[in-house]
Order: C-alpha cells, then structure tokens, then sequence
C-alpha cells in the first residue's frame, strides 16, 4: 500500500513517526498524524484545513488531547454513550482527582523501551487506531476512483475515524463533510 503514498503522504507518515520518537510514545497514534498534518504546507490537506479555517494552534491542539487524555482517552461518543446509561463522565473524573489528585486518570504516554545497553531500537510501530487510519485512507482514495493515497486522504481518513482527533478536528468544524467540500475545487482542478 506505500507505494500508492504521494510525497505529502510519506511526509505525514514519516512525521507522525518523528512526533511519537520526540515525545518518547511507543507507538505513532493518530494524534501524531495530526501533528504532522499540521506541519505541512502547500499540499492539499493544509489547503483544506486553511480553506476551513482551521488554525488551531500547537498549543491549542496540545490543550484538547490534554483534555481527552484527563478523561482517560475517553471519545466524547464514548462519554455520550456513557450518559446514556446514567453515568457522567465529568463527575467521575471530578471524584476521582479530589481522591487521588488531579489527572489521576489520565492516559499515561507509554515510554519506548531501551534496549539493555540504553539505545532504542528505532522502529517506532503504529497503534492499531493509527493503522486503521492508514486503512481508511485507501478507502477514501479509492472511493474517489484515484490511484494514489495523499495526505489529502489521511486527513479524511482522521475525520472518519471515530475518537479523540476527530473529536478535536470537529470541535473546529473539520468534518468528513467539510473536508471533501473544502477538498472539491483541487479535486475539479487536478
């Protein structure tokens, strides 16, 4: 399936890998595909997300997985379906910090492990929610009857799948919808 990644494409997946290797995660999450989404620019992805006007900063972006992250990495479909069933989510948390102290829930990041002479191996393997991002951004390319796999399609694929980054992406009105609107000039144009 790589050998379909565009240029852009590689570069999002070569940069998440970066983003989880700076961050001592281990593994490459959707949430490091963001961030290399973020960095790019001039590609299709950073036109649709500037078309949407999503300028959410690092910052800003880091604040929101921090705010899922206290919550225990729970999506808020998760914490919906939650309340459905009579339980609230927010006063759970509420109980347990004033017990154990603030971010006594969070999701821990996991450290890669050091080889016994201190290095690291070097690969960095992808969570299988990162993988099936990966997965759903063939499907989007083939939905669209294109050969290739952009990073166009990367950034519909973290639309479509359910969790914390889209969750995040649709606080700033970044839907699978909007993307493939946004994304319909440059897809008439090229």
């Amino acid at each position: 399936m790589f050998e379909r990644f565009t240029d852009s494409a590689r570069g999002v997946v070569y940069g998440a890998i970066e983003h989880s290797r700076r961050a001592g995660d281990a593994r490459v999450e959707g949430e490091h595909m963001l961030a290399a989404l973020l960095d790019a620019q001039g590609t299709q992805a950073s036109v649709a997300l500037a078309t949407l006007g999503f300028v959410a900063s690092r910052d800003e972006f880091e604040r929101g997985l921090a705010r899922a992250r206290r919550r225990g990495g729970m999506s808020q479909a998760d914490e919906a379906a939650l309340a459905d069933l009579g339980i609230d989510v927010g006063e759970i948390v509420a109980r347990v910090e004033q017990a154990h102290g603030e971010g006594a829930l969070a999701v821990g990041r996991r450290r890669r492990r050091l080889w016994p002479f201190g290095g690291r191996t070097g690969h960095v393997p992808f969570a299988p929610g990162a993988k099936k991002v990966l997965e759903q951004s063939l499907r989007e390319s083939v939905a669209r009857g294109q050969r290739h796999i952009g990073d166009e399609h990367i950034l519909l694929a973290l639309t479509a799948c359910s969790g914390v980054v889209a969750d995040l992406l649709a606080e700033h009105g970044v839907t699978h919808t909007a993307v493939l609107r946004a994304l319909a000039p440059t897809a008439q144009a090229g």
